[in-house]
This record gives C-alpha cells, structure tokens and sequence, in this order.
C-alpha cells in the first residue's frame, strides 16, 4: 500500500514538472546598444550598383556588413574591398582596392589601410593608407602621404584633393619628378620654384 502511495507521489511529480516545462528556446539579455549590431552580414559577396538604371560600379568583398542604426548609415568592409567603375560601354575604367573601406550613408566612402587607385581613363595610379571618395560631390581627398604616378609626372604629398578621374588634383608639401623637355625648358602647366635671390 505505501508502494503504490510513493508511485503515485512520483507520477503526480513527474506530471507537474512536465507541466511546467517550456518549449521555448532560452533567451539572452535585451541588446541596449543596437548601433553595434549590424542588420546584415553578407559573406563572398560581387554586387553590381546602378545610377540611373545603368551599372556603374561592382563590389567584391570577403565579408559585408550593414549598420542602419547609426548615424549616418554605415557599411563595413572590413576584410578588404575591391571596387570597378564602369564607362558607360561597360568596360572597366577605374579599380580600387582597399584593406578596410567604409560607406557612409551610401555616398563618402573612407578607405583605408594599402589603398590603390588606378584609373584606366587618364593612366594615373595613387597609392596612400587613407582616401576619401565624395560620390555626391566626385572627388577624392586625403589628408596622409601619397603618390600619383601620371605619364607626365611622380609626385608624392601629404595632402590630396581630385576629381574624380584624378585629371585635376592638387597635391600639398610635395616632393616628385617631372620629365624635362629636351631644349631645357620647363614645362608650361608646372609652377616654378622660386629662383634663389642674389
């Protein structure tokens, strides 16, 4: 008779402790700070992007993160970036290639770590650790060394500013090589250096 009552005991135990289960996966603690957390990771990622129905760029990163909830928008290519411009037959005319690169608000780009432009159109390459690239205004600014390699000149600086086929650009605290014409003339479109005072 005791038997049977402790049986019962059990099952009536048993009976409330699957009652009060729950199927319902454990939950983590509330995230407070959702600037941090990117809606979308994509990994292996080639996106074309289009300007007016027509596509002008292709992406091609390892790994795409996209932040909606700071200010502004942000993506994150941090494992690296390389970037192709399109002429409007679509042939490649421009390619950059980052370390790390930064979209903001899908119009500034920051580039950074080995950065390497070289643009088909006007035969120029650049080379820095940062670029910055205003694709609402077509320009690329850097406040670090660089270099511009051109088929005229090799000039390097510590402060840049282009346009956007780097055929116009203004390049502070120089240094470069500048072919001389062979009557020893100096070239009509390059400012002279000071001649000493005697």
């Amino acid at each position: 008779m005791r038997t049977l009552f402790y049986l019962c005991c059990l099952v009536a135990a048993a009976c409330g402790v699957m009652a009060c289960s729950n199927d319902a996966p454990p939950q983590d603690a509330a995230i407070v700070n959702r600037e941090k957390l990117p809606i979308m990771v994509s990994h292996g990622v080639s996106k074309l992007i289009s300007d007016s129905g027509i596509n002008r760029y292709k992406v091609i990163t390892e790994e795409w993160a996209i932040y909606d909830k700071t200010t502004p928008p942000r993506q994150d290519f941090l494992k690296g970036i390389l970037l192709l411009r399109f002429d409007n037959k679509m042939k490649v005319d421009m390619q950059i290639t980052a370390d790390t690169a930064y979209w903001y608000d899908q119009n500034l780009w920051e580039l950074r770590g080995r950065v390497f432009v070289n643009n088909e159109a006007s035969q120029t390459t650049y080379r820095s650790e940062q670029l910055y690239w205003d694709m609402r205004t077509h320009e690329f600014y850097s406040h670090v060394w660089m270099r511009i390699v051109t088929p005229e000149r090799d000039i390097e600086g510590n402060r840049f500013k282009s346009n956007e086929n780097m055929t116009r650009y203004e390049v502070t605290q120089d240094k470069g090589s500048l072919p001389m014409p062979e009557d020893n003339k100096q070239p009509a479109d390059t400012a002279a250096a000071p001649s000493p005072q005697a």
